[in-house]
């Protein structure tokens, strides 16, 4: 490695002209303690390295005086309103200036002195470096056991399973990534499921992305740490089952879908129904409900992966898009219409006999083309959905058409927009 620390001059820019290669970025909110530490370690591993580099402090309103620290140390700070973990650490790799990025946490707890191995494997055309600290070492005290043994490796086995990942530590706050990469990944969470984020989206997009061992140590507050075991906890699964509405609808829907409806008819031919045992009708009836909450899923589930495929680059699924194109609103339209058309076919005899004599001879037949004409009309329903949803890329924006606009977020709205709301 063979770069010079970059001097510094009063309004924050750099002095030597050619791009810096690495931005440390690291969040604060009133680490006062450690902050000056971790950016010693950070600035002393790029002048041993010789890597041309600098120390990004994204502040989140400190009010212990982290701030002056940091400046007198030659850290650069980045002031960030807007709390939050995901806050602070996007406006912190929005302001770096380096082709590269290593983020971490500024309470200690990571050796920013052992910087090397994430520049290595970045030189290397990784996209994402993450630091393991399972392989590295945790020390004692650095972290509960809940989240050692129970947070850690069933959220990392989950995001593993659902996006094909090969991470062994995806919430390890210690990693480094390309900055180009980065931007492309269109990141917007505002909490610490940000770490989760980050990687959902690289192992969708196919990024190349390596591990490195790292040693966590107890950090050096005097207080209790921001991060809210189950509160972050939850925010993580959350994420991780939104972006993945294969394994959170489509699937389980479809199983629903299959074993519910099949079992009345099978249920029919096999002679039972009509009693009061195991297969009467009561049975028939919970099939019933089977199968049309499983085809509500399954709708659900379509319908939001045909939405992130619309409005999210990263989630753009060529699957998808054939699946859009079959599914016309004509084509689900028919096929509602002719789910309707076969329940009313089954069930006209039943109405009629019903009419006639004031009883209803097979019940199962009637329970069966309920559930027909159920699955008919949200499949009807579900075609115009998709129509609705494909307006929004009739026009590209400009063009006078519709298209599809981000809604802001509360905190996003300027005071003049929240009075004229």
């Amino acid at each position: 490695m063979s770069m010079t620390l970059v001097a510094r001059v009063e309004d924050g820019s750099e002095s030597g002209g050619d791009e810096l290669e690495l931005s440390v970025v690291m969040p604060c909110l009133n680490e006062a303690r450690t902050v000056g530490l971790c950016i010693e370690k950070a600035l002393r591993a790029m002048r041993e390295g010789n890597v041309r580099g600098e120390v990004v402090i994204a502040d989140n309103g400190s009010t212990d005086g982290s701030q002056q620290i940091a400046r007198d140390l030659g850290a650069r700070v980045v002031d960030v309103p807007r709390k939050g973990y995901g806050h602070a650490l996007r406006a912190g790799i929005q302001a770096a200036r380096g082709r590269y990025v290593i983020m971490g946490d500024s309470d200690d707890s990571y050796d920013f002195s052992a910087l090397a191995p994430f520049v290595e494997r970045l030189r290397d055309g990784y996209d994402l470096v993450m630091g393991n600290r399972f392989r590295g070492g945790i020390r004692p005290g650095a972290m509960p056991w809940l989240h050692r043994y129970v947070g850690n490796p069933v959220l990392t086995g989950i995001l593993n399973v659902l996006y094909r990942s090969p991470i062994g530590d995806a919430h390890c706050g210690l990693r480094g990534f390309r900055k180009d990469s980065c931007d492309r990944l269109g990141l917007s969470a505002t909490g610490m499921e940000f770490a989760s984020e980050m990687v959902v989206r690289a192992s969708v997009s196919r990024q190349r992305i390596a591990e490195v061992p790292i040693v966590l140590h107890p950090d050096g507050r005097d207080r209790p740490p921001h991060l809210r075991s189950f509160r972050d906890g939850w925010r993580h699964l959350r994420y991780l089952l939104l972006c993945a509405p294969t394994f959170l609808f489509v699937i389980p829907g479809l199983i629903l879908t299959l074993l519910g409806l099949a079992a009345i008819p099978i249920t029919l031919a096999a002679g039972f129904g009509v009693s009061t045992g195991y297969f009467g009708p009561n049975f028939l009836y919970t099939s019933s409900m089977i199968a049309v909450s499983g085809f509500h899923l399954l709708v659900f589930g379509l319908l939001g992966k045909y939405y992130a495929h619309l409005v999210d680059p990263v989630f753009q699924d060529p699957g998808v898009e054939r699946w859009a194109s079959f599914f016309s609103v004509e084509r689900g339209l028919t096929t509602g219409v002719s789910l309707i058309a076969l329940a009313v076919t089954l069930g006209a005899p039943v109405v009629g006999h019903w009419l006639q004599y004031g009883t209803v001879p097979i019940p199962g037949q009637w329970i069966f083309a309920g559930t027909l004409f159920s699955l008919g009309v949200e499949a009807a329903a579900g075609a115009f959905l998709v129509g609705i949803l494909d307006m929004s890329r009739s026009a590209a924006p400009g063009e006078g058409g519709p298209h599809v606009v981000r809604r802001p977020q509360r905190d996003e709205v300027s005071p003049s927009a929240e009075k004229v709301a």
